[in-house]
This record gives structure tokens, C-alpha cells and sequence, in this order.
């Protein structure tokens, strides 16, 4: 008797069995993720997502509004003020790879956090910078950064730690615009979102003014990472 089919059988099962061990794996990987998210105010939201995008352990980055008292606010309602809304992201990062620490770390070395005004060019209360704590652990990790900040600069540091919020998304329109190739009409012509978006970062001093404050600490400014 052929013992080919007996073989071509214990190749079948084999490879199924590595099949199975590669897929379990993989979940096994993917559930090793600590996937968070954290919500935090920076000023222009456009910047605060450029920068964060680049991070490594960041997965997505939202840029939105929270802090306020009306649902689902519009960008337009947010800027002309009253509605108590920050303009903010959200991030989604893996905590193993990003511990929450470091990302506040970098978060309050991204902005000026001197400024009770807003930041830089972006004046008014949903230009000012916060900490959206999510937890009362991830408070007293925020409240630790800002303590380590204030040493590092020797000056307070006005961004606030506030409770969690809820987030509200900003229109499409505002999302990855830094590296977005549509057209649109600005004061300089008309250019592409990320030429523009380049433009508005120079002219209002965002990097400029991070070094002033942060030195060779600043981590997002003029290509420092």
C-alpha cells in the first residue's frame, strides 16, 4: 500500500497546526497592545496633530474640541467663543510602546504652557492649553510633569490639569490638514492645505517661540524629535 496519501495528510495537519500557532500569535501580539487614548489642548489644533502624528506608538491623533457645554460644537461656533470649548486632539497610542508620562512629557515641551492667553498668534479661550486626565492616575502623572516643568523652566506653568470631557470630532475639513494637497484659497493665494499650513506655522511663531521657551527641550520645533 502507497503511503503518499498518509504523508501528504501529516503535511496537511502540519500546516494547518503552524497556521493556527501564527494566527494566535498575532492575536496574541495585537492583544499585547495597551491601546489609550488622551485628549490634551494646544493651541491650534492643526499643529498639536502634525506633531503628534510623528510619534512613535501613536496610531491616530483627532483634532476636535472639548471642555465646553455645547454638543457637537462647529469650528466656527468654537472660534467666535462662548460655546467653553478648547480646541484640542485626541490621541490614540500604544502605552507600551508610549508610556503616558512620556507623552505629556512631550505634549507640555510642544507648546509654551507660560501662556495664559492662548498660543502664540491664536489668542482667546479656545487657543489656551490643558491636560484632559482621564484617570486619576493619568492626573497625578499630568500634575507630576507640570511640577517637573516648572523646575525645568523655573517660571509656573498656567496649563491646567482638567477632568476628562467629552470630545467632539472637527469637521473633515480640519483633519491632517498639515499634509492635505487640496486647494484652498488663502490670504497668500490660492495653495495647497499643507503649503498653507506651513505658512500659518511660520508666520505665527509657533516654533519660534517653543524654542524661546523650551531651548534644546524643544521636541517638535524645526524638525527637533
Amino acid at each position: 500500500m502507497s503511503r503518499t496519501p498518509i504523508r501528504e495528510n501529516l503535511k496537511t495537519a502540519l500546516l494547518a497546526t503552524a497556521i493556527l500557532a501564527g494566527a494566535a500569535l498575532t492575536h496574541g501580539k495585537a492583544q499585547a497592545q495597551d491601546v489609550q487614548t488622551a485628549v490634551v489642548a494646544g493651541g491650534c489644533f492643526w499643529c498639536v496633530e502634525a506633531d503628534f502624528e510623528s510619534v512613535e506608538g501613536v496610531t491616530e491623533v483627532v483634532s476636535g474640541f472639548a471642555g465646553g457645554s455645547v454638543e457637537n460644537p462647529s469650528y466656527r461656533e468654537v472660534v467666535n467663543g462662548g460655546t467653553g470649548h478648547l480646541e484640542v486632539v485626541e490621541i490614540t497610542y500604544d502605552a507600551e510602546v508610549l508610556p503616558y508620562e512620556q507623552l505629556v512629557h512631550l505634549f507640555l515641551r510642544s507648546i509654551d504652557p507660560l501662556d495664559p492667553g492662548g498660543q502664540f498668534c491664536d489668542r482667546g479661550e479656545s487657543y489656551t492649553t490643558a491636560i484632559f486626565a482621564g484617570s486619576e492616575e493619568e492626573r497625578q502623572i499630568a500634575e507630576a510633569a507640570i511640577v517637573e516643568a516648572e523646575e525645568t523652566l523655573g517660571q509656573e506653568i498656567v496649563t491646567p490639569v482638567r477632568d476628562a470631557a467629552p470630545f467632539y470630532a472637527a469637521e473633515e475639513y480640519h483633519q491632517d490638514y498639515y499634509r492635505s494637497d487640496d486647494i484652498i484659497l488663502t490670504r497668500f493665494g490660492p495653495r495647497r492645505k499643507e503649503v498653507a499650513y506651513d505658512l500659518y506655522r511660520n508666520a505665527c511663531g509657533r516654533d519660534a517661540r517653543v524654542e524661546e521657551v523650551w531651548g534644546d527641550e524643544a521636541v517638535f520645533a524645526d524638525g527637533h524629535s
